[in-house]
């Protein structure tokens, strides 16, 4: 009885070492090729990353500028999760987030006149949720009804979202006290509350237990395995007995509904206001975030912190070494080709061994 038990645990142990080795390998490139970049624009790798990491990581107002900053890319994280262990491509974020945004950085400042701070936050957040939901209802109907391809039909509602999201900010939420096009600015003090006296705002808290929730919802609940086997499986979902298309409404709604949050917290928790023409572009940023924590609610908190840091310590080092500020998305589309070039080589592995 013992020796299967150990040879269990070191076949366990082999496939998790398996598993950090594909997941930690395309940073590990991505930071190589990245320094080899750096060298061709006659700058210093080493000082470029020491900057990032002291500015982002070591430093006391780094550190929080980083935390604060993975407060919405944790929300958006969460909605990608949900949609991608359902087999559905939701890359309509950007527009649901910033119309989210939009209507959070009108309504805001009109509730807290009406009602107490904390039920203007809590409002605040469903109606969030509930615009993100609205804006993928297109997606989903095309999708549950027509069979129509979710990537097509989410990147242009994110098209829409955002030239809607710019004409709302112009024209019936403009704040006429200000010059330059925006909503009304929502006072610091009513916005959501800092935690520990620092600059960090509970809206990161709210954001990491969205993704513990959500990696409970999709691995340890019925709801959650059924949204799985659709994915997996759509025609063996039927045979199941499951209910195809509301199960595609329910994982659109949700993973939308998701991202909405995340782009309320940003408003309540940072910025207390839109611009026009503010777009962050988170969406496409935390996919490959996903795809490295492999759709795992918890690991996609330390990849997550892992970008953050990258932003709030590459905009410091840009400054101080004449690096162009986009070198942080260089870093990212290296990921997704080596996290690409990594699963592409481990399943020709796999596909020879069974051969």
């Amino acid at each position: 009885m013992t020796a299967p038990a150990q040879g269990g645990v070191k076949s366990s142990a082999g496939a998790r070492l398996a598993t950090a080795f594909r997941v930690l390998l395309p940073i590990v490139l991505a930071l190589l090729v990245g320094a080899v970049i750096i060298l061709a624009l006659g700058k210093d790798p080493l000082t470029y990353y020491g900057y990032v990491a002291r500015r982002g990581l070591l430093s006391p107002i780094g550190i929080q500028a980083t935390i604060t900053r993975m407060a919405p890319l944790l929300m958006i994280a969460a909605g990608l999760i949900v949609a991608f262990r359902a087999g559905i491509w939701n890359l309509g974020v950007d527009g649901q987030f910033l119309l989210a945004a939009v209507v959070t950085a009108a309504l805001a400042p009109v509730l807290v006149t009406l009602v107490p701070g904390w039920l203007m936050i809590l409002i605040s957040l469903v109606v969030a949720a509930l615009v993100g939901a609205a804006w993928s209802l297109i997606p989903a109907f095309l999708k549950a009804r027509y069979g129509v391809n979710e990537i097509i039909t989410t990147l242009m509602m994110t098209f829409l979202g955002i030239g809607l999201a710019n004409v709302l900010i112009k024209l019936p939420f403009n704040d006429p006290n200000t010059t330059v096009p925006q909503t009304a600015t929502l006072a610091v003090e009513d916005r959501l509350p800092r935690l520990f006296d620092t600059t960090i705002h509970s809206g990161v808290v709210i954001a990491i237990v969205a993704v513990l929730l959500v990696h409970l919802l999709m691995t340890r609940t019925a709801f959650g395995l059924k949204l799985q086997i659709v994915g997996a499986n759509p025609r063996a979902a039927v045979h199941a007995g499951l209910n195809v298309s509301r199960l595609t409404f329910a994982t659109f709604a949700l993973s939308a509904g998701l991202v909405g949050l995340g782009g309320a917290i940003e408003v309540l928790g940072v910025w207390g206001t839109v611009r026009a023409d503010w777009n962050p572009a988170f969406g496409l940023l935390v996919v490959p975030l996903v795809f490295l924590a492999r759709l795992h609610g918890v690991a996609v908190i330390g990849f997550v912190l892992f970008f953050a840091v990258l932003m709030s310590g590459g905009e410091s080092a840009s400054r101080r070494l004449g690096v162009p500020t986009d070198f942080v998305l260089v870093l990212v589309a290296l990921l997704l080709i080596f996290l690409a070039l990594v699963e592409f080589l481990d399943h020709r592995r796999r596909q020879a061994t069974k051969a």
